[in-house]
């Protein structure tokens, strides 16, 4: 585990205590998810918080400019910290993990299906199921659309991952293919 997901999940852990403890845990999760969803969305943005050039008052009064009254006083306290402490690079890894501890707080458990075209209701309604069987929590499902993959799906539950997609089954007949491959000697 890299040094800067552990420190995430420190942050992540901190915040959620405050929050649970001033009844604002759900409200600082959508926070949460609209920081990461901003940030993983904005190349622009994630520059200019990894910037070594750019001050950090600067990327501070930006973050709040960007994000205003859209997020409470806790989400707003957590990039304050984050900027005494200069750590405001991992403002995204914090996010994401909030969500993942505040999903196993509430017992749920989110999986994540890419696949190549978006998945119908029926699908997402048997793989929910099969899921929850194999989990035995709540779950939520989050469809990524991924063209690379050609068909198939990946299916990814906390740190397990099922490729079952055809780009996936193509990487192993090509290590197969490499493994096998006999090169006579001159």
């Amino acid at each position: 585990m890299k040094q800067q997901t552990r420190a995430a999940i420190r942050y992540a852990k901190a915040v959620l205590s405050l929050a649970i403890d001033k009844n604002k845990a759900d409200e600082v999760n959508d926070n949460m998810q609209l920081i990461a969803s901003t940030l993983n969305d904005s190349k622009d943005l994630q520059v200019a918080l990894n910037s070594p050039v750019i001050k950090v008052g600067v990327k501070k009064d930006t973050l709040l400019a960007v994000f205003g009254d859209s997020i409470n006083a806790i989400s707003k306290g957590l990039i304050n910290q984050l900027v005494e402490n200069k750590r405001l690079a991992i403002l995204a890894d914090v996010a994401t993990q909030y969500t993942i501890i505040y999903d196993f707080h509430k017992g749920t458990q989110s999986a994540i299906v890419t696949s190549a075209v978006p998945l119908t209701d029926t699908l997402k309604e048997k793989i929910l199921t099969k899921v929850k069987d194999i989990v035995g929590k709540k779950v939520t499902i989050e469809n990524i659309i991924d063209p690379s993959i050609i068909g198939g799906f990946i299916l990814r539950v906390g740190d397990k991952q099922f490729d079952a997609s055809i780009s996936g089954e193509m990487n192993d007949l090509r290590r197969q293919f490499a493994d096998n491959l006999y090169v006579p000697k001159l």
